[in-house]
């Protein structure tokens, strides 16, 4: 089985993968069913909050609806947050200890509740000391009252802690931002995201609603973790989005246990039949190679095509930058202000991208 498929060089995986993760163009998918697909495929890559939508999401599914989000989110079908911990809740106590400042740029990502067994906490349940670190006085009430009362709606916890609605928001966007809160549905993170919002901007019709009507619950419950479920769950996930996995094509990826461990996990799956190994992707890379049954028929379909010249050009925030990682190229910092470009796979550079500002801006 592992002779079965040649491997391909860098640009032909690059090229399908763009195809595999419906970010080249008549790739894209539709409708409730399509968006839950791409969550399910992008789900534990985290990408700053205000990327999502505008840069990632849109680019994969037609004509996106934001309400199709919500409701996914508000039936419990899909979930978000923070699960990489804050580097100001990892520090040591000290005078000058960094807190936690809300930012639309604050690392998120999805969640599929019905196989979101890869979820691991970073911090142990307890730990509060550790947790509270760098938090203000309103967010460690905010909390405190949302471990006491569970989920709870905005003016609740307005009402619970005495605290002003101003003070309330600017806690819930900084417990986000540390990885301790979610909520039910996109849109409360949307209002904590939109400045306008926030400023109760807008009259009449093009008023938007500064709050939004979902319920603010705890990340993470603190149920008992299955260690090695929890592993062959991260392995699904992650053959899901890059159909081959490799150790480098992983490196953008922010909230992984250790290769090794990973790398057992991987090995159980193929001796049970599940996943392939072998040599998928050419180009030097070091180290054992696995790939869904279905990526390597695919990728053995596309072997051999004629070029095209098209360019596809991404979002820098996109799990699709490999750019410097896996095609030659300099590498562009996951920053949603920047982009990169691929034609037929192989990066483009910058002075060869005609229209990318434009191409962004869309």
């Amino acid at each position: 089985m592992r002779k079965q498929v040649a491997s391909v060089t860098p640009a032909e995986y690059m090229r399908w993968l763009l195809r595999w993760q419906h970010g080249a163009p008549s790739s894209e998918v539709l409708g409730e069913r399509g968006t839950l697909e791409v969550l399910r495929q992008m789900q534990g890559f985290e990408a700053p909050a205000n990327a999502w939508e505008r840069q990632i999401l849109r680019r994969r599914i037609a004509d996106y609806d934001p309400k199709v989000l919500d409701q996914l989110c508000l039936t419990g079908a899909a979930g978000w947050g923070r699960l990489s911990p804050h580097p100001a809740t990892l520090e040591a106590a000290t005078i000058d200890r960094r807190r936690i400042v809300p930012t639309s740029v604050a690392p998120i990502t999805f969640f599929v509740r019905e196989d979101a067994e890869w979820m691991i906490p970073h911090r142990e349940a307890g730990e509060n000391e550790d947790e509270l670190q760098g938090l203000s006085g309103d967010a460690r009430e905010v909390l405190h009252y949302l471990k006491q009362r569970g989920a709870s709606f905005f003016a609740d916890i307005a009402r619970g802690t005495g605290t002003l609605k101003s003070g309330v928001e600017s806690a819930l966007w900084e417990l986000v931002a540390a990885g301790l809160l979610t909520a039910d549905g996109f849109d409360n993170l949307r209002a904590l995201i939109d400045p306008k919002r926030r400023s109760g901007q807008g009259h009449g019709k093009s008023a938007r609603p500064r709050h939004s009507a979902g319920r603010w619950s705890l990340l993470y419950s603190g149920e008992p973790l299955d260690r090695n479920r929890a592993l062959e769950a991260t392995c699904w996930m992650l053959l899901r989005r890059y159909g081959v996995v490799f150790r480098e094509v992983l490196t953008r990826e922010t909230i992984l246990p250790k290769w090794r461990e990973m790398l057992m996990a991987l090995r159980r799956l193929e001796d049970r039949g599940e996943i392939r190994g072998g040599r998928f992707v050419s180009g030097g890379f070091i180290g054992e190679q696995f790939a869904l049954p279905v990526a390597v028929e695919s990728l053995r379909a596309q072997r051999g095509l004629p070029s095209t010249g098209e360019v596809v050009t991404v979002s820098a925030a996109d799990p699709l930058n490999l750019v410097g990682i896996i095609v030659p190229g300099e590498r562009v910092a996951a920053n949603s202000g920047r982009v990169v470009a691929f034609r037929d796979g192989a990066a483009v550079p910058p002075e060869e991208r005609p229209g990318v500002a434009v191409l962004a801006a869309g």
